[in-house]
């Protein structure tokens, strides 16, 4: 295989990785609650901003010398005041998201082998203490364990997709609950949200930065569709008796699916928080590792003893807070990075000011209703 080839498939991987995770679990419950003709449009729309706002993130590190993550990039372009507030977007939003991660794998687990939930907490934390290990390694498993894990999960899609396409109702399919239609905004942002892999890709592309944007537009329509045929397989055969956590209602092939989507997202998620730690932050590598690894299994411990969370408010308050934020962090760094980057990028976005302007309005709909409703 050619190393560009290569590079391109690792880099794709990453991509689709980070994007498909907990929302597996989740949005085919929020598209029962709401419609799935809603949630199909949530995913197409959000689908889309999210492919845009990776574009305009692409293009700033590409005009950016240098191995940065989202903190840095923000430190460079917007000053160190705003790049406080990136520091919270990004940590924030990680540690939601490996929280959720957690508790999905640590739910889907005790029920797939106990038959309940009995042992969510112990197995939630053996799942943190083994993608610890597989972090100490950094980029090296992001290489090895992406492209595996991608291929078990679209493999499993589409073996569940053909096994179950026959029992699916459109009656189950067709209902709309107007009162629930804002109900599917942050957990479908939280599943798609992946900017943290954008400098990812950076990394595995060097001397092959000309592929960027093709493995932008794989990495989404992928997720995209996967999002799409899952919600309609979910849902089709469930209906409105789809719980919180989809996969465990529906068979063993749902749960191990599940598993890997979280497993694939974590060690993006985890690996892109360390690197922040110690590219942007300077902090020892060591520190970085058991800030982005060990800590969040405290909060998991936390969150689980006191039932302060369920698992959709905790992927919904992520995406939209952490997402919101740092989607207009981006979208004010694009026009900065255009006028003051150090290196020619191999595409560029048309930043004009209203497209920069609509797409802003969005997540700020979303992060104001996500805090005050």
């Amino acid at each position: 295989m050619k190393l560009g080839t290569k590079k391109y498939l690792t880099a794709s991987s990453i991509l689709i990785g980070t994007c498909i995770g907990a929302g597996v679990l989740g949005i085919p419950f929020v598209a029962a609650q709401a419609g799935f003709v809603i949630a199909l449009m949530y995913i197409l729309i959000i689908g889309a901003i999210i492919f845009f706002v990776n574009l305009f993130l692409g293009e700033i590190a590409l005009r950016t010398k240098g191995d940065h993550q989202l903190i840095g990039y923000a430190k460079k372009y917007l000053g160190k005041e705003w790049k406080h507030v990136m520091e919270f977007a990004v940590i924030f939003g990680v540690y939601a998201a490996l929280v959720a991660y957690m508790l999905g794998v640590g739910k889907s687990l005790s029920f797939l082998i106990f038959g309940n939930f009995n042992y969510e907490l112990i197995i939630g934390i053996g799942f943190g203490l083994v993608m610890a290990g597989l972090l100490k390694r950094g980029i090296k498993s992001l290489k090895k364990f992406e492209k595996i894990g991608v291929m078990i999960i679209l493999t499993l899609l589409v073996v569940i997709f053909i096994w179950f396409v026959n029992d699916v109702s459109l009656y189950n399919l067709s209902g709309i609950t107007i009162s629930n239609a804002l109900l599917p905004f942050g957990v479908v942002l939280f599943a798609l949200m992946s900017f943290h892999a954008i400098p990812e890709v950076k990394l595995v592309l060097k001397r092959h930065e000309h592929l960027f944007r093709k493995v932008m537009i794989t990495g989404t329509v992928v997720s995209v569709l996967f999002y799409i045929l899952f919600t309609f397989v979910v849902v089709g055969f469930m209906g409105s008796e789809t719980p919180e956590v989809a996969t465990l209602a529906l068979g063993g092939v749902f749960i191990v699916l599940g598993i890997f989507t979280m497993f694939t997202s974590y060690l993006a998620n985890g690996n892109a928080l360390r690197e922040n730690f110690q590219f942007d932050e300077r902090i020892p590598k060591f520190w970085s590792w058991v800030l982005a690894s060990i800590v969040p299994i405290g909060i998991f411990v936390i969150i689980e003893l006191t039932n302060f969370f369920s698992f959709t408010r905790l992927l919904s308050l992520g995406g939209v807070v952490s997402g919101g934020i740092t989607a207009l962090l981006i979208l004010w760094m694009v026009g900065r990075a255009k006028k003051n980057g150090n290196r020619k990028p191999e595409y560029t976005v048309n930043a004009s000011w209203w497209a920069i302007g609509l797409l802003a309005l969005v997540f700020i709909f979303g992060v104001l209703r996500e805090l005050l409703f």
